[in-house]
């Protein structure tokens, strides 16, 4: 599929053919496409949680407002990120680089970092933001429907997949058929209100 057909024709989808299966390398596909969003200075702060017990899922619906499309799906992936990826061996994603670009770049994203956690969030969130829209442009691509979510309790879906202190959930991307058209776009807000040349009016 076109690009700008994929990014036309996705749509927030919430009821799914429970008996669809996507195979396991049909998905890993999708995730390898997630994977090269991008990430600031080459991080790649994002972590795929990919459910497949189902008892799991279940529990995480509870946790989620009963919405049906956590089980129904073929897929559900919840997408976290690392907030201190900064810190953990930052050469090595530089790995096949000049050793004095390792250096540089891992010196860089220290003097970048460090000491500011509100920039680590900010960081890991536009990051997690990019790939899902990537996973879901790519399934789109794949001619399956998808849905981002984030109507649920994050501490407690948090504790379900044992998420490490420093991680942090972002969203649940649901992948599958869809058992229903989207409902017609409606609301576009016009041109002229959200792009701005140069600068916002005085």
């Amino acid at each position: 599929m076109d690009t700008f057909e994929a990014i036309r024709t996705r749509r927030a989808i919430r009821a799914y053919d429970p008996t669809y299966r996507l195979g396991d390398a049909e998905l890993v596909a999708l995730l390898h496409a997630a994977r090269h969003a991008p990430s600031a200075f080459n991080i790649q702060h994002c972590r795929y949680v990919v459910v497949k017990d189902p008892a799991l899922r279940a529990d995480l619906r509870k946790v989620a407002w009963d919405q049906p499309q956590v089980t129904d799906a073929a897929v559900l992936v919840v997408v976290c990120a690392d907030m201190a990826a900064w810190k953990k061996d930052p050469a090595r994603y530089f790995d096949g680089a000049p050793m004095e670009v390792r250096d540089q770049m891992a010196g860089m994203i220290r003097d970048y970092y460090m000491g500011r956690e509100q920039v680590q969030r900010d960081e890991t969130m536009r990051s997690a933001g990019l790939a899902a829209q990537t996973l879901m442009l790519a399934a789109t691509a794949r001619g399956y429907q998808t849905c981002p979510m984030d109507g649920f309790d994050y501490d407690a879906v948090g504790k379900l997949i044992n998420l490490p202190a420093d991680h942090v959930v972002a969203m649940f991307v649901v992948i599958g058929r869809a058992t229903q058209a989207a409902l017609p776009r409606v609301g576009a807000l016009p041109d002229a209100e959200v792009i701005i040349t140069d600068r916002f009016p005085a």
